[in-house]
């Protein structure tokens, strides 16, 4: 995938969730199996997605590891199906490097890594030989910080720097700010209220999609958060993002592209 075909100054794109996975906080259990799969990935490619995240670890707070053989087992016969039945770009959503050198050997094109590079060292090797975008996300140990955003900002900048001396070209890269990730309830919104803050000269891929900062901000369950996470959607469209991941791709198109509409207006 070609990060530079997308016009990263202009638009917002979708990358609509795919999880695989029987523990996803949202969506668990509903789109097991290829055919499943198969046809989500359809309909969110119908909708007007122009990514699809393959995901097959839940990364939900208390979520059980599996193996690599595992992970692999779910996401890529999913993988194999989606590029060779439909004309769009897939990624796969792994911090484990076997499983990411097993799906862009399959076909896909980018690698969505929770742990910016900075989990598995060789997640930026595999990236780099298979000349494969990345999209590297703010996180770590312990949510404690002296100055929030600055040290957000020297993370991101510390998973650039990893992806670049292994050879990622810079203009594969994209930036997560990792709302959900290492963070409290009010930095996650802190996140979104300030995020033109956050740039550091890459592409910002934000996703707050039925998250718990609506949870948090509005006392809704999971399943009532699809208005605001349209909303959440909105303000990073606003604010700039290129990518916004989301679980409902047909909520959310017209809604950044309007946003987009209204922000470039005085460009």
């Amino acid at each position: 995938m070609d990060i530079t075909k997308f016009d990263l100054k202009n638009k917002t794109y979708i990358m609509g969730i795919l999880n695989v996975t029987p523990d996803s906080f949202s969506d668990g259990g509903r789109w097991n199996g290829v055919q499943a799969a198969l046809d989500r990935a359809r309909k969110m490619a119908a909708e007007g997605a122009d990514i699809i995240d393959v995901g097959g670890e839940s990364t939900r707070p208390g979520y059980t590891p599996v193996s690599e053989e595992e992970e692999i087992g779910r996401v890529l016969p999913v993988i194999e199906r989606i590029k060779g039945e439909l004309e769009i770009p897939v990624s796969v959503d792994t911090c484990k490097a076997g499983v990411a050198y097993a799906a862009l050997k399959a076909g896909a094109d980018m690698v969505n890594d929770i742990w910016g590079f900075k989990g598995d060292k060789d997640m930026a090797r595999v990236a780099a030989e298979f000349g494969a975008a990345c999209c590297l996300m703010h996180n770590r140990e312990r949510a404690e910080y002296s100055s929030f955003i600055s040290e957000v900002k020297d993370d991101l900048q510390e998973s650039v720097n990893i992806a670049l001396r292994a050879g990622v070209k810079r203009e594969n890269i994209i930036l997560d700010p990792g709302i959900g990730f290492a963070k409290s309830p009010e930095q996650n919104l802190m996140v979104l209220n300030r995020l033109e803050d956050l740039y550091i000269g890459y592409p910002m891929l934000v996703g707050a999609s039925r998250k718990s900062l609506i949870g948090y901000a509005l006392n809704v369950p999971v399943e009532d958060r699809e208005e605001a996470s349209v909303a959440c959607a909105v303000i990073a469209a606003y604010k700039g993002a290129a990518f916004v991941r989301v679980h409902s791709v047909a909520a959310h198109r017209r809604a950044v592209d309007m946003a987009r509409a209204v922000a470039n207006l005085g460009k």
